[in-house]
C-alpha cells in the first residue's frame, strides 16, 4: 500500500513542476498594454473641480470639459469616440453630458476646455446641442458618477453623420468597436 501513495505524491510534484515551468515561459499580457483612458491630474473616482460644472442656472461652474488622454489603441484603429454619461442623473434614467466622435486616430488626447480636433463631430448632449455640458446635480444629493468612456473604432473619422444622440451613436458603433475603456469621475453640490 505504501508504493501507490509514493507514486501519487511523485505524480503531483511532477505536475506542479511542469505547470510552474510552463507559467514562467508563457507570454504574459500586461494590463499596461491595454487600451487605457485617463484624465490628467484626476484618478479614477476623483471629484471634478467646479470649473467643470455647467455654467447655466445655479450650477456655478465654467462648463470646461476635463482633459482626457488615451494610450495603447489596438492595431487597426481609425477613429475614436468619447462620451460622458451620468447614470445617477434624471432620477436614475441618466443624463448625457458629452458625445464627441470622428476623432482621428492620430489624436490621443483632448485638452481641458480646449478646441476639438479638426474633423471631429460633437454629438447631442442633454440640452439637445453639440459639445460638452457640465454636471449640475441637485444640491444635497450624493455626488453623481460621471462615466467617461473612450472607444477605439475601425471606422473612418467621417463615417458617421453629425448630430447623433448617445443612443444612436452606440447603435452605429455596433461591430466597429476594437476596444473600449472608461473612468468614473464624481461631482456633487
Amino acid at each position: 500500500m505504501t508504493q501507490p501513495i509514493a507514486f501519487r505524491t511523485h505524480g503531483r510534484a511532477a505536475f506542479a513542476a511542469v505547470a510552474t515551468a510552463f507559467a514562467l515561459h508563457a507570454p504574459i499580457a500586461h494590463a499596461a498594454d491595454a487600451f487605457v483612458l485617463t484624465s490628467p491630474g484626476l484618478t479614477d473616482g476623483a471629484t471634478l473641480a467646479a470649473t467643470h460644472a455647467a455654467s447655466a442656472r445655479d450650477c456655478g461652474g465654467g462648463n470646461v470639459s476635463p482633459a482626457l488622454q488615451w494610450r495603447h489603441a489596438p492595431a487597426g484603429t481609425r477613429s475614436y469616440t468619447v462620451s460622458i454619461f451620468d447614470p445617477d442623473g434624471a432620477k436614475g434614467l441618466g443624463i448625457v453630458h458629452w458625445v464627441q466622435y470622428g476623432i482621428p486616430a492620430s489624436v490621443d488626447s483632448l485638452a481641458e476646455g480646449g478646441p476639438m480636433p479638426a474633423g471631429s463631430v460633437g454629438g447631442v448632449n442633454r440640452t439637445g446641442q453639440p459639445g460638452y455640458y457640465g454636471p449640475c446635480p441637485p444640491v444635497g444629493e450624493i455626488a453623481h458618477h460621471y462615466v467617461v468612456q473612450a472607444y477605439a473604432l475601425d471606422l473612418a473619422p467621417d463615417a458617421l453623420p453629425a448630430g447623433l444622440t448617445r443612443d444612436a451613436l452606440l447603435a452605429a458603433l455596433k461591430d466597429h468597436v476594437l476596444a473600449a475603456t472608461s473612468i468614473v469621475l464624481r461631482y456633487g453640490r
